[in-house]
């Protein structure tokens, strides 16, 4: 073993020790520490027994165990203690050393740690990883950003443990400087979000209006993982629908249906929001999430509350192509969104994210990998000053091919009562964003009616400002023109 590591890790919780273990069965040293020291001694001596690592007790002596430039990986609770661990790291630092947070945190966080470290003459790396504790150990996404300088050093152990796709090729790229890598990790979790949504309401449509079950559902997702719904979710909502307990009985079944969410969706919507950048899809599965919390309430409501019964008249195969066209037109709306945010993020914070290349680092390792994904690299590879997803030829023909059944489905769920949020916001977004006129005029004509808002018109130029006396009672005044 050599007498120095070639990187250290702190944290070893599951997502800790499985990424170690990639990086040592890659060939690298590595030193590990974690707030409660029994920890290290039972992984050193457990699961990293006769492997290239190296225990340590105290932060001092993980540093002294570091070749130079150090690199200190964290993979700790976002919040606090990723400010902790960096102001306990520092003092045993030297200029150029390196320090990266690999988990969730959130990007303004970033951003300030990044510009705190730089002042210390340290370098500072925010990186997403994605893939869950098997990603980790096997390969994960890795989104790095923060202080360029820093990346040449960890560039060769990043690609190395990182998934890489058919071509070899890794999924780990430079995102860009400041908070760039866990904002782009913050919108996978929300296309993440998304994709759940979608699915479980399909699950909701074959179970209660097609009183389908789940070895039946099991052999439909089968099929969809074969074609261009292709992922990782597909794949192991198929294998959820197919599992089945000591008991023989189907554990999804047993499962309560309150749903969790640690903050990276919420997190996504509201950076949507500040941005002004209508992310409606995962908006809706972010609230869908919120209302599954409310159980009890929802419990008292449905021994009050009626609405139709579900009851399926139709050609059932041909509903569940349409719910198949549903989850497609869906989920391109989804990642259209997702882009168009990390866009407006990029002109905010003046990054130079490379559109393609961030489908290439989620095609692998990831929750939300996809064969999908191969067509968004595409369509930024040929076009990589596309606006939108929906306008590159490829999304177009899809989308709109699928727009019959997906139309059939979200009309048919609603009127049999069965809450379809995501799949029905989706479809909205999409006649909204293909329409030449909305009725925002109306809304303009509200707001200069009650607060004085000022409107353009059609038949001026862009720009010119235009106040109109509804009432006979108001004055000339007009309020001043901003967005908030």
């Amino acid at each position: 073993m050599k007498k120095l590591a070639d990187i250290g890790l702190i944290g070893l919780a599951v997502m800790g020790e499985n990424l170690v273990l990639n990086m040592e069965s890659n060939g690298y040293t590595v030193a590990v520490y974690n707030r409660t020291v029994e920890k290290v001694d039972k992984f050193v001596n457990d699961r990293g027994a006769g492997k290239n690592f190296i225990g340590a007790h105290s932060i001092e002596e993980f540093c002294a165990s570091l070749e130079k430039p150090r690199k200190v990986m964290m993979l700790v609770k976002a919040g606090k203690p990723v400010d902790d661990f960096i102001d306990m790291v520092i003092p045993h630092l030297e200029p150029g050393d390196i320090i990266i947070d690999g988990g969730n945190s959130h990007f303004p966080d970033t951003i300030r740690r990044t510009e705190y470290v730089e002042s210390k003459g340290l370098l500072y790396i925010g990186t997403g990883v994605s893939g869950g504790e098997e990603g980790a150990l096997k390969g994960p996404s890795i989104m790095p950003g923060g202080s360029p300088d820093a990346w040449p050093h960890v560039k060769e152990i990043f690609q190395a443990i990182s998934a890489k796709v058919e071509s070899g090729e890794p999924c780990c790229d430079w995102v860009g400087e400041g908070g760039a890598g866990h904002f782009v990790k913050m919108v996978h979790n929300g296309i993440e979000y998304g994709d759940m949504q979608i699915i479980t309401e399909a699950y909701q449509l074959m179970k209660e209006l097609l009183g389908m079950n789940n070895d039946e559902m099991y052999e439909v997702f089968k099929k969809w993982n074969t074609g261009i719904l292709d992922s990782y979710l597909i794949e192991i909502t198929r294998d959820i629908l197919g599992y089945r307990d000591e008991n023989g009985e189907e554990t999804v079944e047993m499962i309560l249906d309150t749903a969790g969410q640690k903050g990276t969706g919420k997190w996504t919507g509201i950076s949507a929001l500040d941005l002004g950048i209508p992310l409606t899809l995962i908006g809706e599965s972010v609230f869908a999430r919120c209302l599954s919390a409310q159980k009890d309430l929802r419990v008292k409501a449905s021994k009050v509350i009626e609405g139709p019964k579900p009851e399926f008249k139709g050609d059932k195969k041909q509903f569940i192509d349409d719910i198949e066209s549903a989850l497609l037109g869906a989920k391109i709306i989804s990642y259209a969104q997702g882009y168009n945010l990390m866009m407006e993020a990029a002109s905010e914070h003046d990054w130079n994210l490379n559109y393609g290349g961030i489908a290439l680092m989620w095609r692998g390792g990831c929750i939300i990998r996809s064969v999908f994904l191969a067509d968004i690299k595409k369509a930024f590879d040929n076009n990589p000053e596309l606006p939108n997803l929906l306008l590159d030829p490829f999304f177009k023909q899809k989308v709109e091919e699928a727009q019959e059944g997906w139309r059939r489905v979200c009309a048919t769920a609603l009127a049999n009562g069965i809450p379809v949020p995501a799949l029905t916001s989706a479809l909205c977004y999409f006649d909204g964003f293909r329409s030449e006129r909305l009725p925002a005029n109306l809304l303009q004509a509200q707001r200069d009616y009650f607060g004085a808002h000022t409107y353009e018109r059609v038949d001026k130029p862009r720009g010119e400002f235009f106040h109109t006396n509804w009432t006979g009672r108001g004055g000339d005044t007009a309020s001043s023109t901003y967005n908030a």
